[in-house]
């Protein structure tokens, strides 16, 4: 299921995690991990796990009891999740989210955070997310919201496209906050066979240290490095900087927070 969007973040693990999750990840992951609160035993399936952000705090969440499997497509992004302590009770395995390797009606939770977007076929990922639940086990699925409700990243999207007014660097907009017409989310979820589900708008706080760090998560630690060095082979640097100075203009120098919005989808079988 690859696409060249998935592979490029997959190889830059420790800059994705690094920058990445503190500033999107990591609020999601625990308010993810606390709306399971109330499973204290079975199994639960990540998919899309990246490097282990949310399985982290679902295994700091959850009891022992519950047994925690996290795939993730890019064999280097489960190496390095496999590094962190954290994640010493979790199984880590490479899967492809469209064809996972388990049994029918094996898991009663499965979690995939940030991750449907990049389903080259997103029918068919649900629709494996539900052949491994049980009977009345859920999915729990966020997806990010569009530009126009997570404003540092439309700040940084809006910079490349003054750097770059021929050919703008579009990942972002295309594929993480590219999805999230809920009208649409729905259909292909009853397609892949859910019937009962719930979409929550949840808005969160983004904090960085500095203007900095949200210009090289984005521009560096995402597949829109790729278009970037695409446009500019030596440009990466320059392309940082100008979504830096961007950043700096609209929330200063110091620390800086801004609100982020995601669909967190819950649709039980």
């Amino acid at each position: 299921m690859a696409s060249n969007d998935t592979v490029f973040a997959g190889s830059i693990p420790a800059l994705y995690d690094r920058y990445m999750g503190p500033l999107l990840f990591e609020p999601y992951a625990r308010e993810t991990a606390a709306r399971l609160d109330d499973l204290k035993s079975g199994a639960l399936l990540e998919t899309a796990a990246g490097t282990g952000i949310v399985t982290q705090a679902l295994a700091e969440r959850l009891p022992p009891t519950v047994d925690i499997v996290a795939t993730d497509l890019n064999q280097a992004m489960i190496d390095f999740a496999a590094t962190k302590p954290g994640l010493a009770r979790a199984k880590l395995r490479q899967a492809d989210a469209l064809a996972l390797p388990f049994e029918d009606g094996g898991f009663d939770a499965v979690v995939c955070q940030f991750g449907a977007m990049f389903f080259p076929d997103r029918v068919k990922g649900y629709r494996e997310a539900r052949r491994v639940l049980r009977p009345g086990g859920r999915a729990l699925i966020a997806i990010w919201d569009s530009l126009e409700h997570n404003p540092m990243t439309r700040c940084v999207v809006d910079a490349m496209a003054v750097r770059f007014p021929a050919n703008p660097p579009r990942f972002l907009a295309r594929t993480p906050h590219g999805h999230s017409d809920q009208k649409t989310i729905r259909t292909e979820l009853a397609e892949a066979g859910f019937g009962q589900l719930t979409i929550d708008v949840v808005t969160l706080p983004s904090r960085a240290p500095s203007h900095i760090d949200p210009a090289i998560a984005l521009c560096q630690g995402t597949p829109m490095r790729g278009e970037i060095e695409a446009l500019a082979p030596q440009g990466l640097a320059a392309a940082t900087d100008a979504a830096a100075e961007a950043l700096a203009r609209e929330y200063g120098e110091g620390p800086i927070e801004a609100p982020m919005q995601a669909l967190l989808i819950v649709a039980r079988k």
